[in-house]
């Protein structure tokens, strides 16, 4: 009867030891985002291959071992059983990635014009000579780009915050030109997909990989040098579960570490100037629904105190030997008038209509917006804290220099918040509530309070959009030295504005900015309401006349006040 027993009992300890010990097989979604990111990695390879073959075999045998690793994760990314074999995959994908931005720096790595400003002001910061307010005309060639002002003239000075070059300092033995600038960024961008592949949870680390790496777009950026790059590395562990910074009152090794880091970002680049208090606002309200108002004023205190030290203490050097021009050059992206460029509202008066006369009023929307997005988000932290890593960028869609790059180099930021920071976060976070907003048709009452919050910003941006271009411009006279290149170009120009107007003219044939064009003729301030004639030299004695059918604006910009005013121009091949 024993030995009955125990041979009915035995399959059936089998069956459940097998069962158990099965494999938990990994989600599904899991799957497919370790497959995105593996073809992400596809982006951008080939033509780095291709530039490799020519000339740097080795280069191009590790990319050709990339493309199979690549091949391989797809394969392993469909068919492994276990959420760590997964995970195994995950880290592969990784490691491609990374040797894929490493190979392709290796390829382009003299950099833009962030780089060589980047690195021509380490070299001037070793050798003990000022590295604001210095222009440094002669690195702008073979193609750097520049940045035209509406002055007439081109910024040809470093205008960020110091850390950058500091960290620098120690490649420049990498070369000339913009390559250690562009080593800096890129290490930087390396080590902060790394480190957010390591801190997000296991089945969301391959977006990390897709994002930072994978894309392409990032690697080119910090292929081109860009300070924010940089930036972003340091923002990474700060937004990473960032309303749990200060937790039960005590901001202990972790929080101080990020509050480093937010100092130290804030010393990098102006970016991170305009998400700083939105996280810090976030903090306190998510602090003081813990802890109540004092708790969390001493949490906000620290954490904006070890900031703050951490950012004066970088400055410093700067602050002693060169305290006039630090504070322009660190001021100089909100300063220094340069052109209007970008892809956000100002296209308006780039593209589609021939100019305003209220420039100005661009950057005036901006900063409402940026102060009206900050009210609201105090106001409902509840529903807007998940979104405190994409609110501050909203506000460079109207700003004068709206460049793609403001949004696209923080979007990992976006990523972080995302996967680690969300809804539930912020259930408990702290709100101001007057009574009109508590009231029984509260409802509508939030959304007329959001719309009167927004109102001045919005208001700004139509009247900046609604100017009308104070210069009528005609072309009289065209002077040729070849049937497709014009070397002097003759204008009658009218001010139709009120006060008097200092011109200064380009021609462009696409987006962007060409370099101004000399005047030859004419007066340097056109009176009000007055009409003068001028004639107009190309930068470089000569402007070659694009094929049919690409559009030449003849433009002009005048400083004080800020304004701009464009006309088309007819410029065909003489035969």
């Amino acid at each position: 009867m024993h030995l009955a027993e125990t041979q009915l009992v035995t399959p059936g300890r089998r069956t459940q030891s097998a069962v158990s010990a099965a494999p938990e097989p990994p989600a599904q979604w899991h799957r497919v985002l370790t497959l995105l990111a593996d073809v992400s990695l596809f982006i951008g390879t080939r033509s780095v291959w291709t530039a490799a073959a020519s000339h740097r075999l080795g280069v191009a045998a590790v990319i050709s071992v990339c493309y199979a690793s690549i091949l391989a994760c797809g394969v392993l990314a469909l068919v492994v059983r276990r959420t760590r074999s997964l995970a195994r995959v995950d880290l592969c994908v990784l490691l491609t990635a990374v040797t894929l931005a490493l190979c392709a720096w290796s390829m382009t790595h003299n950099g833009g014009d962030e780089a060589v400003l980047t690195a021509q002001a380490a070299r001037e910061l070793v050798v003990g000579h000022a590295v604001y307010g210095q222009p440094w005309p002669w690195l702008f060639t073979h193609g750097v780009a520049v940045t035209p002002t509406v002055t007439g003239g081109y910024d040809f000075t470093y205008g960020y915050p110091p850390l950058a070059p500091l960290l620098t300092t120690p490649l420049l033995w990498l070369g000339h030109a913009g390559t250690p600038a562009t080593a800096m960024t890129t290490g930087a961008l390396v080590i902060a997909a790394v480190v957010t592949w390591r801190m997000l949870p296991v089945p969301w680390r391959s977006a990390a990989t897709m994002l930072f790496l994978g894309f392409g777009f990032l690697p080119s950026y910090a292929r081109l040098g860009y300070p924010a790059i940089l930036a972003l590395a340091l923002l990474v562990p700060v937004v990473v579960r960032w309303p749990r910074i200060g937790q039960g009152g005590r901001l202990e090794a972790p929080g101080i570490a990020r509050a480093v880091c937010l100092g130290a970002a804030c010393a990098a680049q102006q970016l991170p100037w305009f998400l700083a208090p939105f996280l810090l606002a976030g903090i306190y309200a998510v602090r003081r629904g813990e802890l109540g108002g004092r708790a969390a004023a001493a949490v906000l205190l620290r954490v904006a105190g070890v900031a703050a030290a951490v950012w004066l203490l970088v400055n410093t050097y700067f602050i002693v030997h060169e305290p006039g021009t630090w504070l322009g050059g660190i001021a100089l992206p909100l300063t220094q008038g340069a052109v209007l460029h970008g892809q956000g509202l100002v296209g308006v008066s780039l593209y589609l209509t021939d100019g305003s006369d209220r420039v100005d009023w661009y950057g005036h929307a901006s900063l409402l917006l940026a102060a009206a997005l900050l009210a609201l988000f105090v106001l409902f932290v509840r529903r807007l804290g998940p979104a405190a890593t994409v609110l501050p960028w909203c506000a460079f869609y109207l700003a004068m220099r709206s460049q793609d790059g403001y949004y696209l180099m923080m979007t990992p930021l976006w990523l972080a918040a995302a996967v680690t920071a969300p809804p539930a976060e912020f259930a408990d976070a702290w709100q101001p509530r007057p009574r009109a907003l508590r009231g029984p048709r509260r409802r509508p009452v939030r959304a007329a309070v959001a719309l009167l919050v927004l109102a001045p910003a919005l208001v700004s941006a139509v009247w900046a959009v609604t100017g009308a271009p104070p210069l009528r411009m005609r072309v009289t006279a065209v002077r040729r030295v070849s049937a497709t290149a014009v070397s002097l170009l003759s204008l009658r120009v009218t001010n139709t504005d009120d006060s008097a107007l200092t011109p200064h003219f380009t021609l462009t044939t696409g987006q962007g900015m060409n370099k101004y064009w000399s005047i030859v003729r004419g007066p340097a301030a056109l009176p009000a309401h007055a009409t003068a004639d001028y004639e107009l030299r190309p930068p470089n004695g000569r402007f070659v006349v694009p094929r049919p059918g690409v559009r030449i604006r003849l433009r002009a910009f005048t400083p004080a006040p800020q304004t701009l005013s464009s006309t088309d121009v007819r410029l065909t091949k003489s035969g």
